[in-house]
């Protein structure tokens, strides 16, 4: 068989399995709590590896292999903020969020939480946050099925409307019928999947340079500087900006809420301890990829033309065609991960934040059922329009995946952080505070330039830090009722249990 042929069975054996978990999702998907958030009952490994494989995305197996390689260590400054925020997140507000989510009313979104949590009777932050991710997960479930798209045609010469087509069948087939759980026990596989293959390539590349002396001899040999944290073109910025990435963690509903779903709040704890070792061997064995790949190819470039294929290229290299053909799965695994989690994020702010919302504001009642039928259609229509955005695939949508993490971050983040740390948070400081912060990512994203450069800085820090002080200032003209501070309360006990 030729190579091509074990490639293409490592994918049919990928997609079937994606698929079957989809059907066995199915069929214990009973109601809408089921649906959107697997009636709580993930595991901490589940949770921690469907955390981790549907936030890193394609850039975890080709960006970052991709920039290291072509750069050195000076661009793992993005990779150190991005692990610090994860750990952040998992220790400040996986127990916390668990516990008050159940608390106030069973929230089973983050805009129905922020609404809960601060009693907004008149469904400002409901209905603004919930049209916020509407509109931002539309466009990067779009990237998402650009990148499925270019991944076969890069591949494997596939035409590109026809790869992007499979990548959004298959996902929207198991997200649409499965739901939440079917979405984080692929995402489950797809995460290991991930991290084996990143483990795997540097470890066998260095067997087969001769060693760890020799790994690090020819690549000092091409690059002496290559080992440096800090190069001529590196500015106090651009650090600060790599590592504010970090901050978008604490603001991204498709992160998020997977802690919402894990069985309790004390195995909310031991998913932070799976979830980072996960990050670290990933984010290591992206590193070592890259490592490898400058002492493979960099002394006879013409070898590698792109630097975010070494992944791909070390792959074919160095394991037998139908391995090869899983660490291929592997990088599709990472981008299905995060369209399925974005779609389904999506379709709940359309349908139980948005459309739900509003009929119980007209005192209708919508059955459970009609509710799962109607997310489901959302899941549909959602990726519809994505891919018609897709179809003809330019820069703006690509680049608007760093804007939207910023947005999210900026508008989010904060509120998500005083909801649960700070019982005065008022419903006006917080909508308040998540308008400014989704303002100044906007205006601030659009400038460049200034006195030293400012505007050069990562516009999510700016946005994080306008909202936090907006929400602090207006929330500090009134007080929180007494069932607000009863409901606080409750929840800090709770995440201590």
């Amino acid at each position: 068989m030729t190579d091509a042929t074990y490639q293409a069975i490592a994918m049919i054996v990928y997609f079937v399995a994606m698929l079957a978990i989809g059907g066995w999702a199915y069929l214990r998907t009973d109601n809408f709590d089921d649906y959107m958030l697997a009636d709580r009952d993930l595991n901490p490994w589940v949770a921690a590896l469907s955390a981790g494989a549907s936030d890193m995305s394609g850039w975890l197996l080709m960006g970052l292999p991709g920039a290291l390689y072509a750069s050195g260590l000076v661009e793992g400054w993005i990779a150190v903020g991005l692990t610090i925020g994860a750990l952040a997140n998992w220790l400040l507000v996986a127990p916390r969020l668990r516990a008050y989510t159940e608390v106030a009313n069973n929230s089973i979104t983050v805009p129905s939480f922020l609404d809960n949590r601060l009693h907004d009777t008149r469904r400002l932050l409901r209905w603004s946050s919930g049209l916020i991710i509407l509109v931002y997960f539309t466009f990067y479930v779009s990237s998402g099925m650009v990148a499925g798209g270019r991944f076969f045609e890069s591949s494997f010469g596939m035409d590109y409307h026809l790869g992007m087509v499979i990548v959004a069948a298959i996902t929207v087939v198991y997200t649409l019928i499965g739901g939440f759980l079917a979405v984080s026990y692929t995402d489950f596989i797809q995460g290991l999947m991930m991290v084996a293959a990143l483990v795997m390539v540097p470890v066998v590349g260095v067997m087969h340079l001769g060693g760890v002396s020799n790994l690090v001899k020819a690549v000092s040999e091409v690059d002496p500087h290559y080992w440096a944290a800090w190069g001529p073109t590196t500015t106090v910025i651009g650090v600060i900006s790599a590592l504010a990435w970090g901050l978008g963690y604490f603001g991204q509903p498709h992160i998020i809420v997977r802690f919402m779903a894990i069985r309790s709040p004390k195995e909310a704890v031991a998913g932070g301890t799976i979830g980072i070792g996960w990050m670290l061997f990933a984010v290591l064995g992206a590193a070592g990829t890259a490592i490898v790949g400058v002492a493979v190819y960099q002394h006879d470039k013409s070898k590698l033309a792109d630097p975010e294929t070494v992944f791909i290229t070390l792959g074919k290299l160095l394991f037998h065609p139908l391995v090869a053909g899983f660490m291929l799965a592997a990088i599709l695994a990472a981008i299905m991960s995060t369209i399925s989690s974005q779609l389904l994020v999506t379709s709940s702010a359309l349908i139980e934040d948005l459309y739900g919302s509003m009929n119980r504001t007209r005192g209708s009642d919508i059955s459970s059922n009609r509710m799962v039928l109607y997310s489901r259609m959302a899941v549909f229509a959602i990726a519809l329009v994505a891919a018609v955005m897709a179809w003809n695939p330019s820069k703006t949508i690509l680049d608007l995946v760093a804007f939207a993490w910023a947005g999210f971050g900026a508008s989010f983040g904060p509120t998500i952080l005083l909801s649960l740390y700070w019982r005065r948070l008022s419903a006006m400081g917080a909508f308040a505070g998540m308008i400014t912060g989704a303002v100044i990512v906007m205006i601030w994203g659009n400038v460049s330039g200034g006195p030293g450069g400012i505007f050069d800085l990562y516009e999510i820090v700016p946005g994080f830090l306008g909202n936090l002080a907006v929400a602090w200032a207006v929330s500090r003209t009134s007080w929180p009722s007494e069932e607000i501070s009863e409901e606080f309360d409750a929840a800090v006990t709770a995440s201590r249990a």
